[in-house]
């Protein structure tokens, strides 16, 4: 199925840090010093993406990841405050458990996913990491799984049956 590319700029989105942190990779004269940020961007409303950005100086890093995540927007499927169905989402080493909750329950997740399914509009979830805690993984775990949920109403038609007999 090939996804549509989302225009970000006829979106009002909100930037959220999810980490920034200093790497070094040593070289013949020594040690340089850069900075790595993970920045997620979302319009509270089902739209969601994040970004990766290196720079030496940590305002640029998160310049680069802003920009790099207005890229990667994808519309995610949810189900009134919450997401239709349960859902492991995998990347790397990474994998995150996402399962829906009833009205009043709030996120219940670490700082990573919660970055993510907060821009995304989510307000009732329980979230788990599996394996890795890595911020990398995790936020990429997150995204795969957002990406792949889908609606009874989406199943039936991609079928090309009625919601009902999907119900069975």
């Amino acid at each position: 199925m090939v996804e549509k590319r989302i225009d970000a700029s006829k979106l009002e989105l909100v930037e959220k840090n999810v980490v920034v942190k200093r790497v070094s990779k040593t070289v013949k004269g020594g040690r340089v010093q850069r900075f790595t940020a993970i920045m997620v961007v979302g319009d509270g409303n089902g739209h969601v993406g994040y970004g990766l950005g290196k720079a030496a100086e940590v305002p640029e890093a998160i310049r680069k990841a802003i920009e790099d995540a207005h890229k990667n927007i994808i519309e995610v499927s949810l189900k009134g405050t919450t997401i239709p169905h349960e859902i492991i989402g995998e990347y790397g080493s990474g994998r995150v458990l996402l399962r829906p909750a009833p009205e009043g329950t709030g996120i219940i997740a670490g700082a990573t996913v919660r970055a993510l399914v907060e821009a995304c509009g989510i307000k009732n979830i329980r979230a788990k990491c599996l394996r890795s805690t890595n911020p990398t993984n995790v936020v990429k775990a997150t995204y795969e799984a957002l990406r792949a949920l889908r609606t009874e109403e989406e199943i039936a038609r991609i079928r090309d049956i009625p919601v009902e007999q999907l119900r069975g």
